[in-house]
């Protein structure tokens, strides 16, 4: 089973995604591509720009297509990325080719989308460059629902939208066979 999950930075991601790893048997957290790129030597601006984002989207392409690990939890999708370009203005559309989008996203069994509630704000801790972290939010769930460039619409998506602590649970009840189906799932 190959799990990804995308949202906001300072949303809780890499968190649920070890937590997932955890529960789910032979499965292995895949890092988000901005750590892989650095660890290649990759600099990045601070923010990043939009060429930044535009590697960290086709690193995060070429994880989703990797073949290896079939039993993954991915730190972020292309998506992610494709959110914060469109938060700075770009055209998501433009940024990157909707065919090797598509064959990415048809790797997964699941996209799980964290975004940002009033729990959210009120428990995490205060996350960097807060007026791009809330457009992110926004953009991304105008991506996922609206998917302009066809490429995920037959994956499953979980939005979690709920409690903080009903994140896990919520996820793993999504991912018994028999509750798992197509389209977007808001809890």
């Amino acid at each position: 089973m190959r799990v990804a999950i995308s949202g906001t930075h300072g949303i809780g991601k890499t968190t649920l995604a070890e937590a997932l790893s955890a529960r789910l048997p032979g499965h292995v957290v895949v890092d988000e591509p901005y750590h892989l790129l650095e660890e290649q030597g990759y600099e990045f601006g601070f923010p990043p720009s939009s060429e930044d984002y535009r590697a960290m989207v086709a690193c995060s392409v070429r994880s989703l297509r990797s073949p290896s690990p079939s039993r993954a939890v991915f730190d972020r999708t292309p998506l992610d990325y494709l959110a914060y370009l469109a938060a700075t203005g770009a055209d998501p559309s433009e940024q990157v080719d909707a065919s090797r989008l598509r064959l990415a996203f048809a790797t997964l069994d699941l996209l799980v989308i964290a975004v940002i509630t009033p729990e959210s704000e009120r428990i995490l801790p205060a996350a960097e460059l807060p007026g791009l972290r809330a457009r992110m939010n926004d953009a991304l769930l105008e991506l996922v629902y609206d998917d302009p460039l066809d490429a995920w619409q037959d994956t499953p998506v979980l939005e979690l939208s709920g409690p903080l602590d009903n994140r896990l649970a919520t996820t793993l009840d999504v991912l018994k066979p028999e509750s798992a189906g197509p389209g977007p799932s808001t809890t």
